[in-house]
């Protein structure tokens, strides 16, 4: 019977005229937007009285043809989601299909959600539908209509106006929203008004992106990659003359090195820092670094540079060894990258949009921060040697500096040893040997512990014992995290727990906590659609720190970690993962035309390209179809991350 009814009704639409009820119209908001923004599509009908318009929410096994949204030729867009109604849609029973329908009387409106990851975004969006009036004509029409969406950037607003006058066509329009329409059921005539040039970005918005950059690193100097470098830099300039001066040009050439570093990855691509940071030469370069000061700040010898280079050195005006502390500033650097590649990254994403001076500007602010805070360490020794030498007091600061210096070397080696999956220095081994160091240096702060230059401990000040019970209380501390607790403190520095990865199931790996966590996009899809649940996407790393902070004091919450394993597939994708692909595997991005041979590689293509972030941990919520259902989150709090899991388990569901 409902068959016949439809057939009754689209008969009756051959001879009658053509009529369009409906009529749909789309405009974006905010009319113009710079890459990395989200920017929303509203589609608009205006439905004649007394027709009525299927909407997309109702099931089509009801019977009548209801709204359908059709994406295609997507180019510097990601769909965030799927079209939502801005008004619900009215429910009513209908005799005809004896059944509940959602329909909409007079308008209609839908918003669908689009982030922008290039400088010329567009796409084409088919919508097919179908009006009914059964009131007075007793007809149902089928249409369809097409819009061809280009969203205006401030790279490319005059180009996409440009384009749209040369189109002839007498059904094209330029809306005031940036859309071009292609519109069967429209006879408007094209749009020949030019618009201005859009101007440079103003002051304000500037002065608000350097804050920004400023806070950002700030923010950085907090993270656990940063806390290496800092008794190296004390430890550097207690040797140093001209203590002042020197401190100022290590406060510049930090913010010099930073700006440098992000022209140079821009031209070498935004995976660059990833790959430095993670890479074994590097982290082996610093390792050996760090166990050299360690011996020369033990009194072991002197670092110094040959006379060639010390009496050029001294022709270009430098008595204190300028090269040497460009390379300190360096080493800060490079060493902060596994910190500060989020901001740098999606700097660098932006210069890939267009912007040039823009990623220079903010690296010289994010330095700023790095620059006062290590310049002012750099000159901290100054004001130490001018305090009156008591005990030889000073020669003890250095060789703590010099055991600490062992300790942090560690970490480098640590990197290696997990990303490449070497297994040698696990959790438990790297606990040992900082416990070790740490006894070591409380009993040489009392005394019982002595080197050559070192004269006898006689007299036990309150500040001498206090700093003697704060390592030996570490030490302790420490102790009990071989049985495998959760170190607070400490997390983002130390190895991930241990996991049991043989009971991992096929295609996933073991995370800590009991969570498992699948090691390809593609079999977490799958797992998606057999178990309708929302996928969480881990954008991860082996050497990345604040990743451990987030497993270590977040994920380990009761309620975020039942959340996890019982509402959640997840989908582990480590970008710093040297295993390589198969061979068959390989292949060459379209993201930045570089071949890719390796399990990270592949995944930092797909968070770039698909996300347009590098940052790591970069988390997203996605259904069975790998769609976006609400924003990705990165580094962030218990509350933010609790919050952002239940609002992406309550989208899944509706």
């Amino acid at each position: 019977m409902r068959l016949f009814f439809l057939f009754l009704f689209v008969s009756f639409t051959s001879f009658a005229q053509i009529q369009t009820p409906t009529v749909w119209t789309v405009k974006v908001k905010p009319e113009t937007a710079k890459v990395g923004d989200e920017v929303e599509v509203i589609f608009s009908a205006k439905i004649d009285s007394p027709w009525k318009l299927y909407a997309a929410e109702m099931s089509p096994d009801i019977g009548p043809i209801i709204l359908e949204f059709a994406f295609k030729n997507q180019k510097d867009v990601q769909l965030i989601g799927k079209p939502k109604a801005v008004k619900a849609p009215k429910k009513v029973f209908d005799e005809i299909w004896d059944d509940y329908i959602l329909i909409f009387e007079k308008s209609a409106q839908y918003s669908q959600k689009v982030k922008i990851t290039g400088n010329k975004p567009s796409f084409i969006s088919d919508l097919s539908f179908q009006s009914c009036d059964y009131e007075i004509a007793g007809l149902c029409v089928n249409s369809n209509q097409s819009f061809d969406i280009i969203i205006k950037t401030e790279v490319n607003q005059v180009e996409a106006v440009e384009t749209a006058i040369k189109e002839d066509s007498a059904a094209s329009t330029i809306d005031s929203g940036g859309v071009q329409v292609n519109d069967t059921l429209s006879n408007a005539s094209a749009d020949k008004t030019a618009t201005t040039p859009l101007e440079s970005q103003d002051d304000g918005s500037l002065w608000k992106f350097l804050l920004v950059a400023f806070g950002a690193g700030f923010a950085s100097i907090f993270m656990p990659c940063i806390y290496p470098i800092m008794p190296m830099t004390v430890s550097y300039f207690t040797k140093q003359k001209d203590g002042k001066f020197k401190a100022i040009f290590y406060g510049i050439s930090i913010m010099v090195i930073f700006a440098l570093m992000g022209l140079l990855t821009m031209a070498l691509g935004a995976s660059f820092l990833n790959a430095l940071s993670t890479h074994w030469l590097p982290n082996l370069i610093f390792f050996v670094l760090f166990i050299v000061f360690g011996f020369a700040l033990l009194g072991a010898f002197e670092i110094v540079l040959p006379h060639g280079a010390v009496n050029k050195i001294d022709r270009l005006g430098d008595k204190g060894g300028l090269i040497g502390i460009f390379f300190m500033a360096l080493t800060l650097v490079v060493v902060s990258f596994s910190c500060t590649v989020p901001f740098v990254g999606s700097l660098l994403i932006g210069a890939a949009g267009g912007e040039v001076l823009k990623p220079v500007y903010g690296m010289l602010a994010f330095g700023l921060p790095f620059a006062l805070v290590f310049g002012g360490l750099a000159m901290f020794p100054q004001y130490l040697k001018s305090l009156p030498k008591s005990g030889g007091w000073l020669n003890e600061l250095k060789a703590v500096f010099g055991f600490l210096e062992f300790a942090l070397a560690l970490k480098f080696l640590s990197n290696i040893d997990l990303a490449y999956h070497w297994n040698l220095i696990h959790r438990n081994i790297f606990l040992v040997i900082w416990i070790v160091i740490a006894v070591i240096i409380g009993l040489y702060i009392l005394g019982f512990i002595r080197l050559p230059k070192d004269e006898k401990v006689t007299k036990y000040s309150f500040s001498r014992i206090g700093f003697a019970a704060l390592f030996l209380g570490l030490a302790v501390y420490m102790t009990t995290g071989v049985t495998n607790k959760p170190l607070g403190l400490l997390s983002g520095i130390l190895p991930p727990l241990p996991a049991n990865q043989s009971a991992a199931p096929d295609k996933m790996k073991a995370l800590p906590h009991g969570l498992h966590g699948y090691k390809e996009i593609e079999d977490a899809l799958a797992r998606s659609k057999e178990l309708k649940k929302p996928i969480l996407i881990d954008f991860t790393g082996y050497a990345c720190a604040n990743c451990r902070k987030m497993e270590e004091q977040v994920w380990i919450k009761p309620d975020v970690l039942k959340t996890l394993k019982e509402d959640f597939v997840i989908a582990s994708l480590y970008v710093d993962d040297k295993k390589e692909l198969a061979k068959e595997r390989h292949y060459t991005s379209t993201f930045d035309n570089k071949l890719k041979t390796t399990i990270g590689e592949k995944n930092m293509d797909f968070q770039m390209s698909k996300y347009n972030s590098n940052a790591q941990p970069y988390y997203v919520i996605v259904d069975e179809n790998g769609d976006m259902i609400i924003d990705p989150i990165a580094y962030t709090s218990y509350e933010n991350f609790k919050a952002f899991l239940e609002k992406g388990k309550s989208e899944f569901q509706k």
